[in-house]
């Protein structure tokens, strides 16, 4: 009797830690369009959304090369959350990367200005890091990143 009743506790005990490491992702997209929503409107931003979710605003369209998802660019970007609260920055000569080696949001994004072009990007989690942590970035959140597009190379 106590080795089957040991055995059960055995069992619960190893299901209950299988179970321990596999979180299922969450859906922001609801709550995220409105955290974006209100964003724009509190900010009086003159906001296009995309069929993504993604929304972005041209401050300064450009007068150089458009990029594509594929381009390799350098951007200046100021990175914060809706609150105003900052997570990252680049330096004023920017960073150069390949748009298709970042978070969907800039992939998509980028390509709306043309070289030496700025505005805003509003970028819900499914286009981020989805419900994943990602440094000082909390899984789920809503990501706003001021850009500026120095170059297509």
């Amino acid at each position: 009797m106590k080795s089957i009743l040991l055995a059960l506790v055995s069992i619960l005990f190893v299901s209950c830690l299988s179970d321990a490491g596999t979180s299922k992702p969450v859906d922001y997209t609801v709550q995220n369009e409105k955290e974006i929503v209100d964003y724009v409107a509190k900010n009086h931003l003159t906001a296009t959304r995309t069929d993504s979710g993604l929304y972005y605003v041209v401050n300064e369209a450009g007068t150089g090369t458009q990029p594509t998802a594929t381009s390799n660019v350098t951007v200046a970007y100021k990175g914060y959350f809706t609150n105003g609260n900052v997570f990252d920055e680049s330096k004023a000569e920017g960073i150069s990367f390949g748009l298709n080696q970042v978070i969907k949001g800039w992939t998509e994004g980028i390509p709306y200005f043309k070289a030496e072009g700025s505005g805003i990007l509003l970028i819900p989690a499914h286009l981020g890091y989805g419900s994943n942590d990602s440094g000082p970035i909390p899984g789920g959140s809503v990501l706003v990143f001021e850009v500026k597009l120095i170059s297509v190379n």
